[in-house]
């Protein structure tokens, strides 16, 4: 009697879990696609002021498709800067990079929405904004403090 309780665990276990090459079960091993989140630093800032962006990918599986992207950056006071990353080619468990960070000088108060987006072959993979206010500091005759929200 106990062999077949145990017995019937098992299958039980086997059909509940998917036998080996089940594409349902292959597809569940799959992890998600990372996720592209942004941060700045300092958090709160007075013109001028240089700021340190900061992209990262969390969570999904290193793959392929965001090995060696190309970011680009929108810094909504005009400027925009970007570039590929130098990478070896993309060899198959490899670790892809997951930190990017950029720098960006802000002469004058305001608040400016800043886009990130991640492209490999001229396909966009993610995209992201963040919001930074930039108070006047000494000396900036672009607003008064109580100018900005």
């Amino acid at each position: 009697m106990r062999r077949i309780a145990v017995a019937v665990a098992l299958v039980f276990g086997l059909v509940s879990a998917g036998f080996p090459g089940d594409k349902k079960t292959d597809e569940a091993k799959k992890g998600k696609k990372p996720a592209l989140e942004l941060r700045i630093s300092p958090r709160f800032s007075f013109s001028p002021v240089n700021i340190l962006f900061t992209a990262e990918l969390t969570g999904g599986e290193d793959s392929e498709e965001f090995h060696c992207p190309e970011l680009e950056w929108e810094w909504d006071d005009g400027g925009k800067s970007g570039g590929e990353s130098d990478c070896d080619p993309y060899e198959a468990g490899a670790k892809i990079e997951r930190l990017f960070t950029a720098n960006h000088y802000y002469k004058s108060a305001g608040i400016y929405l800043v886009k990130v987006t991640m492209r490999k072959a001229n396909r966009t993979l993610a995209v992201q904004t963040i919001k930074v206010t930039v108070r006047p500091g000494v000396g900036d005759p672009s607003g008064d403090v109580n100018d900005i929200d």
